[in-house]
């Protein structure tokens, strides 16, 4: 059978995925780039591009800020920083998610703190103006005495938001309209089969890491696997082994479990191709959603700082269904320590050490090689969208 099969016949496309990772395991390869490429490292450091990347990219371009489960039902709200501005997102008596600043139109103070919870009226801890769930300023404090006003113009300032394949997109610039399905094309199919509406959250978590480059550039490849992650979730996929897509700025990363290698030889009716492969959704410029570990995935939200060496990553462990009894919660628990550890204390721990070295102009570049086209391809979206220097192919 063919590796373009019919959805009927391989309905989520695993049975080819895991058939193009077994002949990359047997032949000791995987997906490549056409050549190795340098990047400058000014791409990490430069004060000015820095600012040029996040304005371009990071504030008009529509990001997967929430999971739509963070918003279980009406007047539940999600507060974060993103890219230094203060996001609401709410969702209303209608149902429908929106996003605002979070910050109230007479003195700006925060109408929420960061993190979740419900609320039906949003009432500033400041003055007490009061708004409604679409934004509208409801009542204004001793009205009498502050003067006359026209509150339907002062409504909360609404972001650009859209609710699609259970995920939360905001653009962090009003007047940013996006279409969210020219911008996600055929990656929405993709997105839509992981059904994230219908996990558990288990767990949520937000922490510091280095620069926004060198931290998402470890959610890119599977060259350090081995050498990195051999105590945690290396010991379940075959390091430098990728079956790479791209899907215009997004991209499909898929490493081979090591049980992969029990299929050689054997008919594919006995394959479990679900279970031999690990999908990577690599959602551009900021979202990476990991189906780990059978039963278990990891959402990645990676925001940068307010200076090129600082970011904060939002991290949130999901489970297909509720852990109830005691034995679901344990394992449950056990991922949600292992992808900690994977990622701060192996992943951001070397990365931190990149980004010390990006003290010193003495290394000049860094270098993206064949076996790395998703980190590749990554940069030189980030150089078209923003228009600075993309990657250049090493002579050779």
């Amino acid at each position: 059978m063919p590796d373009d099969l019919t959805a009927a016949a391989d309905p989520h496309g695993a049975l080819a995925l895991a058939r193009r990772a077994l002949r990359h395991f047997e032949a000791g390869t995987t997906d490549q780039a056409p050549q190795i490429v340098r990047q400058s490292l000014a791409a990490y450091t430069d004060p000015d591009r820095y600012a040029l990347e996040l304005e371009r990219i990071f504030r008009r371009l529509p990001l997967g800020l929430a999971l739509s489960l963070d918003l279980p039902g009406p007047g539940g709200y999600l507060a974060l920083e993103a890219a230094g501005v203060p996001v609401l997102i709410l969702r209303g008596e209608d149902g429908a998610a929106r996003a605002f600043l979070n910050a109230c139109r007479h003195r700006g103070a925060a109408l929420c703190a960061a993190g979740k919870g419900t609320a039906r009226r949003l009432v500033c801890p400041y003055h007490s103006w009061a708004y409604d769930a679409t934004g509208a300023l409801k009542s204004v404090y001793d009205e009498a005495t502050f003067g006359p006003l026209d509150k339907a113009k002062l409504g909360l300032v609404a972001l650009p938001c859209a609710e699609a394949a259970g995920i939360v997109w905001v653009a962090l610039n009003p007047t940013a309209a996006f279409d969210i399905d020219a911008w996600l094309g055929d990656f929405r199919a993709e997105l839509e089969g992981l059904q994230l509406a219908r996990w558990h959250i288990h767990a949520q978590r937000s922490f510091p890491g280095p620069g926004w480059k060198v931290a998402w550039d470890g959610y890119l490849e599977a060259y350090h696997h081995n050498p990195v992650h051999g105590a945690t979730v290396g010991r379940y996929t075959i390091g430098n082994l990728l079956v790479h897509d791209i899907f215009g700025p997004h991209q499909r990363l898929v490493f081979g479990r090591k049980s992969l290698a029990d299929r050689a030889g054997r008919p594919e009716a006995e394959w479990q191709p679900e279970a031999d492969i690990r999908r990577i959704h690599s959602v551009f410029p900021n979202l990476s959603i990991s189906g780990v570990l059978g039963d278990h995935a990891l959402v990645s939200l990676l925001l940068p700082g307010p200076t090129p060496d600082r970011s904060t990553t939002r991290q949130t462990v999901l489970a297909a269904r509720r852990p109830e009894t005691e034995a679901e919660i344990a394992a449950s628990d056990a991922f949600a320590r292992l992808v900690l550890q994977a990622v701060v204390d192996e992943d951001y721990a070397v990365g931190a050490t990149v980004q010390a070295g990006l003290t010193t102009p003495l290394l000049g570049h860094f270098l993206f090689g064949r076996n790395e086209p998703a980190i590749q391809h990554y940069h030189a979206e980030v150089a078209r969208l923003a228009g600075t220097e993309p990657p250049q192919p090493v002579a050779g």
